[in-house]
């Protein structure tokens, strides 16, 4: 190993490099240390705009037959429904035929999200909170 007096610098401290012309010192990114801090504000903004979340307590939550009831008096087919992101999460079929997907509230109920693919026949009111308390 090469003495650390002569360069200016030890090969264990390669975050500072001496320029060999001017004699001036450097201090040089690591790749590593660059590579982490890309890592953490992408994984920072991934977690911002990831607020699709639900965020009532399990103490609150209604139970998934309540919502599963609620879909159905509207003449919707209930296909499945999961717990995702803290959300119910439903597929199933509308009174016309049209696949959807939504995301709801376990405690109120309410949709957060809702995807649909329509049909001959798709309306929108179809899928509006008609609830009278709410509006």
């Amino acid at each position: 190993m090469l003495p650390s007096r002569d360069l200016g610098f030890s090969f264990a401290d390669r975050s500072r490099v001496v320029c060999l012309a001017s004699g001036e010192r450097r201090n040089v990114v690591k790749p590593s240390m660059l590579t982490g801090v890309v890592l953490v504000s992408i994984l920072v903004s991934g977690t911002v705009l990831a607020d699709n979340d639900c965020t009532d307590p399990v103490s609150e939550w209604k139970p998934r037959e309540a919502l599963r009831q609620q879909l159905e008096q509207r003449g919707w087919t209930v296909q499945r429904i999961k717990v995702d992101d803290g959300c119910y999460e439903v597929r199933g079929l509308d009174r016309r035929g049209n696949k959807f997907r939504g995301k709801y509230s376990p405690a109120s109920l309410r949709i957060r999200q809702l995807e649909i693919q329509f049909a001959d026949g798709g309306e929108a009111s179809d899928y509006l909170d008609q609830d009278p308390k709410t509006k």
